[in-house]
Formats: C-alpha cells, structure tokens, sequence
C-alpha cells in the first residue's frame, strides 16, 4: 500500500460524513487534474495557466465552496472546513493552483460579508463559476504589517468616488477582472478612515504598472490609481468601516493558509518518503538510517499537529464561534513554519536532487516561504496570540 500523508484518523472529530467524502473527492481530483499541468516556468507562464486553473477549478464546482448559495455557492453558509480541505488537496498538487483558489475565495470574502446587494449579485456568481477572476489590494510600498500608513486615498465626488495610489504585491495584479481595493476616505485622532470598494480591472484611471517577479512563478504586481472613478454603490460597507471588514475577511481566511501549508508539507513528505525508500547510501536504504528516521518522524509528527490546529480553528468558525481568532492565529503561525521546515527537511534528505530548479521540493522550497508572509507574518500572529491572551483573561 502506497505512503498516503493524508491518512490520519484523529482528524474524524473536525469532520462530518459529508466533509469526508469531500475530501476524498477533491484529492482524486487535484491527483488526477491538477497535479499532471506541468509547472510554470516564467511569470507569463504563470498568467496562462492561472487563467486555465481558474476555469478548471470552476467547471469543477470546487471554488462554489468560496461563495453562499444565494449566490452560486455550494451551501448557505461558506464552510471553513471545506475550503480548508480544498485547498489542502490543490496545495499538495499545485502551488499555484492553491493560489488561484485562495485569491477566489479572498478577494470574492469581503463582497460576501458586505450588505451591498448589488455588488454581491453582480461578482459572486461570476466568481463560483471560474469566470471572473478576484484580487484583494491591500499592501501598499509603505503599507505592509502597517495597514494605518496606507496612503492610497478615496474621496467623494458626486455619485462616484476618485482613488489615487499605488498598490503593489497584489496577487492576480493585471490578470484580475476586479479588485476589492482599501483606501483612506479621510482621517480621525486614531489615523486613516479606511474604506472598501469593489473597483473593476476596467475602471478608467486604474493602471497595471507591471509585475513583480516572484522565484516560484505566481502572478504578482503593481498596479496604479490615478483619478479611478467607481459609483458610490461598489463601496462596501459604510465609508470607515473597510478595515474592519479587510481585517474580518483575512481572519475567517487565515485557517485555509494553514491548510494550504499542510498540502505543502504534506506533499513534502511523500516525496521524501518515497525517496529515502528508494534509494541506498552506505549499501543500505536511506530508510534504515536513524537520523532519516528522525527526520521523517519529526515531519510526520508536525503535519499531524498543524492539521489539528487547522481543523480546530476552521470548525470553530463553521460552529458560529462569536471570536476564533486565537485559534486563526495559532493554526497560520504553527502550521507555516511548520511547513517551512519540513519542506526543507524533504530538501535536505534528497541530497543534490532536491536543490535541481524541477525537482517537487524544490518547487515547494520556493513556494512555502511566502505563508509566512501573507495575510499577516509569523511575527504578526505571535502579536496576535499573546493579545487574545492578555484578552482572556480580562
């Protein structure tokens, strides 16, 4: 019986009957769908195939799990735990597979959070189908971990408002047909007045500036705002309160990065597992020597506690838990880093073969690291944790 990293039991307690059959069902397909594609090999390459990703993953009905049912969805509530399995089984054949379908379900969350009737009807179903393909802007040069020096700005102008700025590391940046886009609507005591539009890739004024070049081909850029006039009506929420729902939105999301770095590490371990079974050194396998052993221990052993923290944190978002953020917060910080050093454990048992650019841990090596970045740092969530702390015991 082949090595399967997925099999883990313990993981029942987080999943129902219909969840596991989900599961099974979106494995087989990344396995048999996603996980042949030939990987991109230039950031045009990249754009191509996101493209054709989209549409696969909505022909399939997989990313219907991103959006409610009023609105194409799968089920009338978006389940956490679904687009958690999700993306696991895309992450595990495809990195960049796994970020056509994040950005769906990111860029598409705070429209679903949002009471705006229209923009809901006008985006959603585009969305659940693959047809329209969804950008969040948020980071700006000076406006990382620091959202309050966000210096694209938003003003009033009749019917319609008038943004200026630039934004940059924007996923699907040139490629998206529209962006949910924060910008400063003004000023109080405590900084910007952050609010959130829906903002057309075809809106006059809005530019791609170009892309920025990642070492694991991914569409990343730049884009500009020059005098970009949307209606009032694609402003989400009321004028200030985008931050609020931007900060909602990545929270909701944070346990699908999680789950995204167990499809990484997940597959990670495959390979090396397969691989030190497969090969001799000394006149022995690999297999039989105690410190691969270790290694594959201690890989094996973080994959099984990631997971738990991610399904923990997922299922208690799906049970209406009033606040899940420590537990977002402890599933994004463990589960990446975790990631990160089995990806590097893998790379380190294939030798020289897992340094070559086609090797899969390669690929991984290059891709994991940016989980520890987006949608809030490893240092962010450590800030996070410890105030949920300090919160609890108020």
């Amino acid at each position: 019986m082949p090595f399967d990293p997925f099999h883990e039991p313990g993981l029942d307690p987080f999943l129902d009957e219909t969840l596991r059959r989900l599961a099974g069902e979106v494995r087989a397909f990344a396995r048999r769908e996603v996980a042949p594609r030939p990987a991109a090999e230039s950031d045009l390459a990249a754009r191509v195939e996101a493209r054709r990703l989209l549409e696969l993953l909505g022909d399939a009905g997989w990313i219907r799990h991103a959006v409610p049912a009023a609105h194409g969805g799968a089920a009338a509530a978006i389940s956490l735990r679904a687009l958690c399995l999700v993306r696991e089984a895309l992450a595990h054949a495809s990195p960049l597979a796994d970020a056509v379908y994040a950005l769906q379900a990111l860029g598409s969350m705070p429209i679903a959070l949002a009471d705006n009737a229209e923009m809901r009807a006008r985006w959603l179903p585009e969305v659940a189908a693959g047809r329209a393909m969804a950008a969040f802007a948020m980071t700006e040069p000076e406006a990382g971990s620091d959202v309050a020096a966000m210096a694209t700005t938003a003003r009033r102008d009749g019917g319609d408002y008038v943004l200026d700025g630039r934004k940059w590391l924007i996923s699907n940046a040139g490629l998206a047909d529209f962006y949910t886009l924060f910008a400063a609507t003004g000023a109080d005591a405590k900084g910007p007045r952050i609010s959130c539009f829906v903002v057309p890739a075809a809106a006059p004024g809005l530019r791609f500036v170009g892309p920025q070049l990642l070492s694991e081909p991914h569409p990343l850029g730049e884009i500009e705002l020059d005098g970009c006039r949307v209606p009032a009506s694609h402003r989400l929420g009321e004028e200030g309160a985008g931050l609020r729902l931007g900060l909602a939105a990545l929270d909701r999301l944070r346990p699908t990065v999680a789950a995204a770095a167990c499809g990484f590490a997940a597959r990670a371990l495959a390979e090396a597992f397969d691989h030190v079974h497969s090969r001799s050194q000394f006149g022995a396998p690999l297999a039989g020597q105690q410190l691969v052993q270790q290694k594959l221990a201690r890989m094996a052993t973080g994959l099984a506690a990631a997971r738990l923290l991610t399904l923990r944190a997922a299922h208690a978002a799906d049970a209406g838990a009033e606040r899940f953020t420590l537990e977002a917060a402890q599933a994004k910080l463990f589960a990446t880093e975790t990631a990160q050093r089995v990806v590097d454990d893998a790379v380190q048992l294939h030798g020289g073969r897992g340094v070559l650019a086609t090797s899969v841990v390669d690929r991984l090596y290059r891709a994991v690291r940016a989980l520890r970045i987006y949608e809030g740092t490893s240092e962010i969530q450590h800030l996070v944790i410890a105030r949920e702390l300090a919160r609890s015991a108020e």
